[in-house]
């Protein structure tokens, strides 16, 4: 075999292979030993039949195409193991040339990994966030801990009142008529909430255990059942019960119970500190977008179709995944949307192509930084998850498959990268 190859247009090379007829022959003969079973010829038994006598019956070509098939892969496979310049992405377009005997030329148009030229990586000058956090952060974080613990109770000495769940039977009907999906029986409503139509809540707003009445509302105009919009409608209204939240009182002995400080003071200032962490992580997070979006937005390559239509599919993949752990199917969200899977990929293209040309801009800094994990750096992180886990880091590194042992090492570049661009740059 003999080849060549050279840079094309968009992110693609052209690899020349060629051939001679003593490596065709060889192709030509394994695909009729491949193939031989599936033809039959009157005197011969099936997949006894002669090479010789199936070329005389179909012709010379008899055998090219699948020729071409063993031969390319086998062939090609040769030429990217030899020559680790060319990355290909996906697979290539092949031609077929000078086709005869004597030999063969394939022709394949390689999509590559694209050359990137960078942005400025280093002297700029960035701006952090700085996020504080407040007492009034901290009494709000109180507050969620009193709603997760509040209960309800039931009420009997008083009517409802904003705020409160009630359960009623109402029916409801326009000119007298009832209409579909007016009626229900033991509905729970919270009062205030706005679940119902405007001024239903509101007039519920005031009624006792056992009371009836009927309240007047109007559907909206943009309402979505057609036949209702803008109708006045009556609602017969009958409630059963009433409850409200109850709030435990914050003290010393409801913060143990509930989260395990010592006081009410040990988990304000417990709280203040994780939030001083958690925005110091998103300043953080903030800062190194902004860095890898400037950085992107200043860097040019030709990014190849097939980068993005991989990404594209990945990320309809993904949604339809996200659909069926919410338990809905990804076909009848097409059918309900009215929209097809090529509908979806032009959708997210844009999005897809910026995914892309980001990782693209990560990859070749890593690369002329020459940026890796070592073993120890390695050993180190697995070490830190044991400890966070109560257990030991031999355990917990014997039970890491191939793609853990990677996640960690890619968490490690990345954290390097960072650091590494934070100190090249001026942050402000």
């Amino acid at each position: 075999m003999k080849y060549t190859f050279e840079k094309a247009e968009k992110s693609t090379v052209k690899v020349t292979i060629k051939l001679n007829a003593e490596e065709w022959k060889a192709a030509i003969d394994t695909a009729y030993q491949k193939t031989k079973n599936k033809y039959s010829i009157p005197g011969f038994r099936k997949g006894k039949v002669p090479q010789k006598v199936l070329v005389n019956a179909y012709g010379e070509g008899i055998f090219y195409e699948d020729a071409i098939n063993y031969a390319f892969p086998k062939y090609y496979g040769e030429v990217l193991d030899k020559e680790t310049s060319i990355e290909a992405i996906d697979a290539p377009e092949i031609d077929v040339k000078d086709l005869s005997e004597k030999g063969i030329t394939l022709i394949a148009i390689v999509p590559v990994k694209p050359e990137v030229t960078l942005g400025a990586t280093t002297g700029v000058t960035y701006k952090k966030n700085v996020y504080t956090v407040e007492d009034k952060d901290v009494e709000e974080e109180l507050t969620r801990l009193q709603e997760r613990n509040s209960r309800m109770v039931d009420v009997t000495d008083r009517a409802c009142e904003a705020g409160d769940s009630v359960v009623i039977d109402y029916s409801g009907s326009v000119d007298g008529v009832k209409f579909e999906g007016g009626t229900a029986e033991k509905q729970t409503l919270v009062l205030g909430s706005k679940s119902f139509i405007p001024g239903f809540e509101e007039q519920v707003v005031g009624m006792k255990i056992g009371e009836e009445k009927d309240i007047n509302v109007k559907f909206p105009d943009e309402y979505h059942a057609e036949e209702l919009k803008g109708k006045d409608a009556v609602f017969a209204i009958k409630l059963h019960e009433i409850k409200k939240k109850e709030l435990p009182e914050i003290n010393d002995e409801f913060i143990k119970e509930s989260v395990g400080a010592e006081s009410v003071d040990a988990y304000k200032k417990e709280t203040k500190e994780r939030l001083e962490k958690q925005n110091a992580d998103r300043a953080e997070r903030e800062l190194e977008d902004e860095i890898v979006k400037k950085i992107t937005a200043e860097s040019t390559m030709e990014i190849p179709d097939a980068m993005i239509d991989r990404q594209t599919e990945n990320m309809v993949q993904e949604f339809a995944y996200r659909l069926s752990y919410q338990g809905l199917k990804f076909e009848d969200y097409l059918k309900y949307t009215g929209k097809t899977v090529e509908d979806m990929k032009k959708d997210y293209k844009e999005q897809a192509e910026g995914i892309v040309k980001t990782q693209l801009v990560i990859d070749k800094i890593i690369q002329d930084e020459k940026i890796d994990a070592t073993e120890e750096e390695i050993e180190a992180k697995v070490a830190d998850m044991a400890e966070k886990q109560g257990k030991k880091a031999p355990d917990i590194k014997k039970s890491m498959g191939s793609r853990q042992v990677e996640y960690l090492k890619n968490e490690i570049i990345i954290k390097k990268l960072f650091d590494m661009l934070k100190t090249k740059n001026v942050i402000e």
